[in-house]
Formats: C-alpha cells, structure tokens, sequence
C-alpha cells in the first residue's frame, strides 16, 4: 500500500510538537501563577488571553529553533531522528519562516500590554534562541532553559504592576530549579546517545550525583516558593499544594531511581502536574480570600 505524502500543515503541527501540550504546560502554570500573584487574584481575560496564547506561540518558536540548531545531532538519536528537519520532511528555511511567524504573533499580543513588559519580551525571544546553541559548549545548558522558561515570571508582574519586584525573582530562581529537575530527567532519556554526539547536558555532568541533584532541585523549587509567597498569606491550601507536590516528587524518584529511558521520560512528561498543582493552590486561596 503507498503512504500518502502528509501536508505541510500537518508536518508544521509536527514541527512544533502540537500533539505533545506538556512542553507549553510546562511553561504555562508558573507564568499564569506569576500572574495571580502580582494581579493579587484574578488578572483579568486580557492579560491571561495574553500570556496563555504567547505562552503556546513561544513554545513552538522555540521548537522550530531548537530542531534547526540540532538537526544534526537529532539524526544520530533514535527518538529525534524523524523530526520533520532531521528527516527532511520541512527545510530548515521552512522552520525558521515559520518560527519567525510565530515569534511576531506573540510579539503583537505582548505589544498590547505595556512598554516595561514589551522590553522584557526581548531577552526572553534572545535566550529562546541561545539556548540550543550551549548544549555545545556549556556542561549544565538546562540552565540556560529554566533561565527562557521563567522569562514568563518578570513579564507577568511588569504587565500588571509595570516592574519587577524581588519576589519576582525569588519565583524566578525558583522555577528554574524546577526546570533543572524536570529538564535533567529528559536528559537522562538520552544520556548514551550524547555521550557518543558530545552534546552536553546536566545528566552528563552530574553523572553518578543525577537523581540526587534532581530531588534536590524539586526540594529547592519547593522551598522558594514557599518562603517567597509565605508573606502574602495565601491560606491553608496553597500549603496543601505543595504538600501534593511532594508527593509526586516522592514519585517521580520512584520512576527515575532505575534510571531507564522509559522511567525518566515518563517522569519528564508528569513534570506538568506539578505546575499545575501548585497554580490551582494559588488560585484556590485567592478565590478563598
């Protein structure tokens, strides 16, 4: 029987992983969280129209600029080598174009706040596109990440409050801990294979130390936050959030503690619930208040 050739929709969708939503999740819960906290409850349907759409759009930039940078790496691990650019399924032009259009979409949402939060865009674009260029030459690029993935924190509070406050970055500090757990889970799924490529991760440079680094980053993630926000007096159930969130913290040791590719992965693609734990606490005791 002859495949159909797919459409170029359907390998753009492909491109920027539409069918996987736990990478933009995983963006999406600290940022609407950074969100309720500087708005002290509800932001209104404008702001969170704003940061849920940009949030998705700057994800799938970031695909697009991710696998074009490591195309040929991709092609050397099994789990990456289909990926539209690595198979030659869509050009790296193709990828860049349609990055590009995504980045200016979410560059026109962000236009309607205001001008503290549209300066801030410019850094969060600039490590978008500097990450997946260090895993070549720094030994902890999920550094890099969890610094991209929190740009979310600063533009939220800059959007309601017009600037940054230290318990923004308190949030910031503590949701790239977060990002260095869940992103050295993911690493650790393909350890061997950069091992043999010589691209540099935390799973690698941490070796031996890996599960123990990653439950002391999801204790410290917890920690932050707790202390950060203890003075805005949430209530009883933002503590039982975190509460939830080490349990499944307590989980995903069990999962990774084998260290197997399926183990890990598994507790990478869970990470979401975790955000999502601790952003319903937000909401409930504002909602409580």
């Amino acid at each position: 029987m002859t495949t159909l050739p797919r459409s170029r929709f359907a390998l753009y969708l492909d491109l920027i992983r539409w069918d996987r939503p736990a990478g933009w999740l995983l963006l999406l819960w600290p940022t609407l969280s950074a969100l309720w906290v500087a708005a002290d409850g509800f932001p209104g349907w404008h702001l969170l129209a704003v940061f849920t759409l940009g949030t998705i759009l700057m994800r799938s930039a970031g695909c697009c600029v991710n696998d074009v940078a490591d195309r040929d790496f991709d092609r050397h691990v099994k789990r990456t080598a289909q990926r539209p650019i690595t198979s030659g399924a869509v050009s790296v032009r193709e990828a860049l174009g349609v990055g590009a259009a995504l980045a200016l979409v979410a560059f026109v949402l962000v236009l309607t706040t205001n001008a503290p939060t549209v300066a801030w865009s410019l850094p969060a674009l600039g490590v978008t596109i500097l990450y997946p260029y260090t895993k070549r030459f720094f030994s902890m690029p999920q550094a890099v990440l969890g610094v991209a993935f929190s740009m979310g924190i600063p533009m939220a509070f800059t959007a309601v409050r017009g600037e940054v406050p230290w318990l923004a970055l308190w949030l910031v500090l503590g949701n790239l801990l977060w990002v260095l757990a869940y992103d050295t889970e993911y690493a650790m799924v393909d350890r061997d294979d950069d091992l043999k490529i010589g691209m540099k991760t935390s799973a690698i440079t941490l070796g031996r130390f890996d599960v123990a680094a990653i439950l002391a980053f999801y204790l410290g993630f917890v920690l932050i936050w707790a202390v950060a926000l203890a003075p805005l007096a949430l209530g009883a159930l933002f503590y039982v959030a975190l509460a939830a969130v080490l349990m499944q913290v307590a989980w995903h040791w069990h999962l990774i503690r084998g260290r197997t590719r399926e183990g890990c992965f598994r507790a990478f693609r869970e990470n979401h619930w975790i955000g999502f734990t601790v952003f319903l606490g937000i909401v409930g005791s504002y909602t409580l208040r």
